[in-house]
């Protein structure tokens, strides 16, 4: 038999969890042959003989495949932090989001290694992340959170078992059972949104909250929203860049843009919008409103920054995604309406639209989402399939439709108001 015995100082219980007592511990010792050479397969510690035995067992039957790859020993002695970053770095830059990716490497920096950083990888059972997680709570982190940094946790030891660095994913087998979330807030009904542009006619988030209220656009792409790509002219406005991800404080001007997101017509992130009658208006105030700006600093000796934004702070600078999110929870609180995300405007921009035309499709392609995710912004399921959904034209005219059909629903007065001014004229 290929199992020994050793003292140890401080024993692990069955659960891997430090006790803080000596006591004998089991080591697995196999020797295998493989391509000819022969190895050997060693596991250390375990806290019963009979799980020992059981392991020796399995690990046997497993080495003597010729297809089994048997676990990186040396792989799995680094730490839990040593391995997290590594992953987040090697897996991040090439399959995540920038937002996403800076997340990651929050919750590992703050949580995870502080916690477990220094286990070794192959060391982490599920009992030591069940501890990890009730610490988190008792800390008074939310249910999120615990359960973000436990997902954060699942992806990245997938990937170590898959790597034949453990051989097994703890984060799998964990007995913490998590609440429901947090609920997402309502989308604003119509007659809220009517309320919310109401309140903000004349302030500084008109186009802003318009953008996104009425159009459904990202909050990135708002702020990276250039004049360049709007045409008033033709009535229509491209959505091709958003603002960079996490400018550095104190940016004045931005020389290049990122790409967007999501899915258009052609497959690309890249859109094109029509501006409606009702659009428009907020379009030709922002403009008025920003040459102001650019005369008064220009008169009064400041600095004025060409960066060609639609929406940017009074001196041209570019906003700041945080700073706009914070603001805005402040200004919906301030203003005593239903709590509201910013980008819960999208969200309601999206349910009016569908609501109103049941054009599932199109409100998708104004969205820049792919099917999938127009369903689930909407609540609901399409068998339609996404590689032939691509190839469907949805032309400016079917887009203006569906637009037109939710702002004139916003704006009623104003639509019969444009409606008889266009009558007189035609007599």
């Amino acid at each position: 038999m290929s199992v020994s015995t050793r003292q140890v100082k401080n024993k692990r219980d069955g659960n891997g969890a430090l006790t803080g007592k000596a006591g004998v511990v089991y080591d697995v010792n196999v020797k295998y042959q493989q391509q000819g050479k022969w190895r050997t397969h060693v596991k250390k510690g375990f806290a019963t003989k009979k799980e020992a035995v059981q392991y020796e067992a399995e690990m046997r039957t497993k080495l003597a495949s010729p297809s089994y790859s048997p676990i990186d020993m040396a792989k799995g002695k680094q730490t839990v932090q040593e391995y997290m970053e590594t992953w987040v770095e090697q897996h991040g830059k090439a399959n995540l989001r920038p937002s996403t990716f800076d997340g990651y490497k929050s919750y590992i920096r703050n949580h995870i290694g502080p916690h477990i950083g220094y286990v070794q990888l192959r060391a982490l059972t599920p009992a030591m992340l069940d501890e990890m997680f009730q610490k988190m709570f008792d800390e008074g982190l939310s249910q999120s959170s615990v359960r973000y940094t436990q997902r954060i946790l699942s992806v990245a030891l997938e990937a170590a078992r898959k790597y034949r660095y453990i051989d097994h994913n703890p984060a799998r087998d964990i007995l913490t059972k998590f609440g429901k979330q947090g609920k997402t807030p309502d989308p604003y009904t119509i007659p809220q949104m009517q309320q919310l542009f109401g309140l903000l006619t004349g302030t500084e988030w008109e186009m802003i909250v318009m953008l996104a209220g009425m159009y459904g656009m990202r909050m990135s792409e708002i702020l990276g929203l250039r004049w360049r790509n709007v045409d008033l002219e033709n009535g229509c406005f491209l959505v091709v860049e958003q603002l960079p991800y996490k400018l550095p404080t104190g940016t004045t001007e931005v020389s290049e843009m990122a790409p967007v997101k999501g899915k258009g017509a052609d497959g690309s992130g890249e859109r094109t919008l029509p501006i409606t009658e009702v659009a428009r208006e907020y379009f030709e105030r922002q403009l008025e409103l920003q040459e102001r700006q650019r005369s008064l600093a220009r008169n009064g000796g400041g600095s004025y920054y060409e960066n060609d934004l639609v929406n940017a702070k009074p001196n041209g600078a570019p906003n700041r995604r945080d700073s706009v999110s914070a603001n805005f929870a402040q200004l919906i609180r301030r203003l005593s309406l239903p709590h509201l995300r910013f980008h819960d405007l999208r969200h309601s921009a999206a349910t009016n639209m569908h609501q109103l035309t049941g054009d599932f499709y199109t409100v998708g392609m104004i969205l820049g989402h792919s099917l999938k995710g127009t369903g689930l912004q909407l609540g609901i399921s399409t068998n339609l399939d996404a590689v032939t959904a691509q190839y469907v034209d949805v032309r400016l005219e079917r887009k203006k439709y569906v637009l037109d059909a939710y702002h004139n629903a916003l704006f009623p007065k104003a639509n019969t108001e444009k409606n008889e001014e266009n009558r007189q004229n035609a007599e």
